[in-house]
């Protein structure tokens, strides 16, 4: 633990039947965000965890979107039926996508479609030919669409006042900047915007400006989840960020394959990697008595991840809608929560359970 990020609290404020509050961070990674419903699952049945707010990136952003209405739906029981809604409906309509593997593809190379027929001919396609005249107007077909239309309640989203905290991330296309829509700004285009691979579709049209996915530039967001400009009230000081691509590879890649796959998992990772730095900046001049409270705040930063997982599931599998392979990770994301909880609940409020300057800087 790092305990330069936070000072100790009386160990009688975090006893064990207390409730913790946090904001959640959540990563995107295409299908693997199946990995962060097993994680908000198994947080939503500790009533000991409690959520202030939420941001996600992508695939994060629509389990962001879930969590928050759920949560204003029904509770706890509420957000786990939600989430179980979105993940359930894009299984069934990926279940009839062309990049699948056939049965004897399967039994030869498990998840992995990156030796499949069909992954060799859509990435074939998609090197050669643009979402603009691959899948043209006014056709522009998005199977994300038809899922988000069906089990988003943006209304709810906008006008409940009950809704948490949610920030979703996209790129804009002509400025490179970030754009975090608020909840009160929520919608089908905001979700599909932080979700849109530029190789594979159209950008997203929202107030006169396109988008693309979120996670070239905030992934996630962390600082709408601190800035007060953005609450409220005082926010959570405990942040828990949910990893979906590893930050380290021991070998290096020398396929084609596998040096695409590492440059995307650095792509994504590397907006993060920004924030840590800045929070880590600040935390030290408060060490240093250079910065004062309450002006400048604390920070507690923890996370759930799977890195040894996650390593084995390359750049193809972010596009698997196999029901067997999202089951699994999302197997895979509540045993990583358990072992988190387990470990560092007692952290929260109280110090940082991630060393950001170890392990990230």
């Amino acid at each position: 633990m790092d305990g330069s990020m936070g000072v100790p609290l009386p160990a009688a404020a975090i006893a064990s039947d207390s409730t913790a509050t946090v904001s959640m961070a959540l990563q995107g990674g295409g299908t693997h965000g199946a990995f962060t419903w097993g994680v908000l699952e198994r947080l939503l049945e500790d009533e000991r965890v409690e959520f202030d707010a939420v941001s996600g990136t992508s695939a994060g952003g629509i389990n962001a979107a879930m969590l928050a209405q759920g949560l204003a739906e029904g509770g706890r029981a509420g957000a786990i039926a939600a989430l179980e809604r979105f993940w359930s409906g894009f299984g069934a309509v990926l279940a009839f996508s062309p990049l699948r593997n056939t049965p004897w593809e399967k039994a030869l190379w498990g998840f992995d479609l990156g030796p499949s027929l069909a992954w060799q001919g859509f990435d074939a396609l998609t090197r050669m030919f643009s979402p603009y005249q691959l899948n043209p107007t006014p056709f522009d077909l998005n199977p994300l669409r038809w899922v988000l239309e069906k089990v988003v309640d943006a209304d709810r989203l906008r006008r409940d006042p009950s809704v948490i905290r949610t920030f979703v991330s996209a790129t804009n296309v002509r400025t490179g900047k970030p754009r975090v829509f608020r909840r009160e700004e929520m919608s089908v285009e905001v979700l599909l915007a932080s979700a849109c691979l530029p190789q594979i579709f159209q950008a997203v049209a929202i107030e006169g400006e396109h988008y693309w996915d979120g996670g070239y530039v905030g992934n996630p967001a962390l600082w709408p989840l601190y800035d007060k400009a953005h609450s409220g009230s005082t926010p959570s000081t405990d942040i828990v960020i949910v990893q979906l691509n590893p930050g380290v590879r021991e070998e290096l890649p020398i396929t084609v394959s596998d040096i695409t796959n590492r440059l995307n998992e650095i792509t994504f990772n590397a907006s993060l990697m920004a924030e840590f730095r800045a929070i880590d900046f600040v935390q030290r001049l408060l060490d240093e008595g250079r910065l004062q409270e309450p002006n400048y705040r604390r920070l507690h930063l923890h996370m759930i991840e799977d890195e040894a997982t996650m390593r084995r599931f390359n750049l193809s599998t972010k596009l698997n809608g196999d029901w067997e392979f999202l089951t699994a990770l999302r197997r895979h994301g509540r045993g990583a929560a358990e072992r988190w909880l387990d470990g560092n609940f007692a952290s929260i409020g109280r110090e940082s359970s991630l060393d950001i300057r170890t392990r990230y800087l």
